[in-house]
């Protein structure tokens, strides 16, 4: 073989027949699908940052859902001859300014914080999917139309946006997880309908055209389920966003009512006793939602990069 037959493929020489073209993106299910998820997977459990932020968010499940069954308080009726204790062997976090045990009372609160942190990121998961994937695939008026409503949306501030949410429904926990919900599906969105808009080119996208599939089935059998990463890390984030902007809303006030309590609500009533000295009224709550938040960006960082190709061949 000559010179003139070899190709420089990245500093080395390669015949042309071990040149390949990248191969087009296998549908979820086939053998290829299974191995690139296999893969992925592998990368995550090495990945230690993200097994770290893993590790901490089980610890809070478990820490907010379990905790109560092992440790029994009462964070319904208030004891005013116990108020402000400082941590003890009976109290070890302390007790706040009605008597509550500060450590039964973040468990409690966790319990919200967590569930309107994740129910809000897969609400927001299911909107910015389909809303991305119908944009991208219809293409014409139609992806104009809804993208404008997308950065018509985007242009508004989030906080401003859950403000006014939340000043026009009644606080609790479930109209929580609603609004969070519906202003963080506006970036899974665009995500989504970026990845969409080169997926609808591939060969088994047009195949499942010629075979006479319905516009609507080719988006929620082939089109979306290839989008399940991107939506997967976006998710992650949106969590500790959630968790954030609860904390926002509890602390101007717009949060779920007594008896429903949160971290972010716990932070607030604290901060009005920081002149007093009561540090366990305010850390706690402060502590369990910058490892949250922290966790779930970890997780979140490590699951793109077990995901995307490029970084792992890097």
């Amino acid at each position: 073989m000559s010179f003139r037959d070899m190709l420089d493929v990245g500093g080395g020489l390669l015949a042309p027949d071990t040149v390949t073209a990248p191969a087009e993106p296998e549908q979820p299910g086939g053998a290829a699908g299974q191995s690139t998820w296999r893969v992925a997977l592998r990368e995550l459990l090495h990945n230690r940052l993200g097994m770290v932020g893993l590790g901490i968010i089980l610890l809070m499940v478990l820490f907010s859902f379990v905790g109560p069954l092992a440790y029994h308080t009462n964070q319904v009726a208030t004891n005013l001859t116990q108020v402000n204790l400082a941590p003890g062997g009976k109290f070890p976090l302390g007790t706040d300014q009605v008597g509550y045990d500060v450590l039964g009372r973040l468990m409690v609160a966790g319990q919200s914080s967590l569930e309107v942190g994740m129910a809000a990121a897969v609400i927001a998961a299911g909107i910015g999917t389909l809303w991305g994937a119908v944009s991208a695939f219809a293409g014409g008026w139609v992806d104009s139309v809804m993208m404008r409503i997308v950065d018509a949306l985007i242009a508004i501030p989030t906080v401003l946006l859950v403000l006014l949410l939340a000043t026009i429904v009644t606080p609790s926990v479930l109209t929580m997880i609603y609004v969070l919900g519906f202003v963080s599906w506006i970036i899974t969105a665009r995500l989504v309908r970026g990845e969409v808009l080169v997926l609808r080119t591939l060969d088994y996208v047009s195949a499942s055209r010629v075979a006479g599939e319905r516009p609507v089935r080719i988006v929620l059998r082939h089109v979306v389920r290839n989008v399940i990463g991107i939506v997967a890390v976006q998710a992650t984030f949106e969590v500790a966003n959630a968790v954030l902007l609860l904390a926002t809303l509890s602390y101007l006030g717009l949060g779920p009512p007594p008896p429903a309590v949160n971290w972010g609500g716990m932070l607030t009533t604290g901060l009005n006793f920081i002149y007093d000295g009561y540090w366990w009224q305010i850390y706690p709550a402060g502590i369990c939602i910058v490892l949250t938040v922290v966790a779930f960006n970890l997780l979140g960082d490590a699951t793109r990069d077990a995901l995307d190709v490029r970084l792992r061949q890097r």
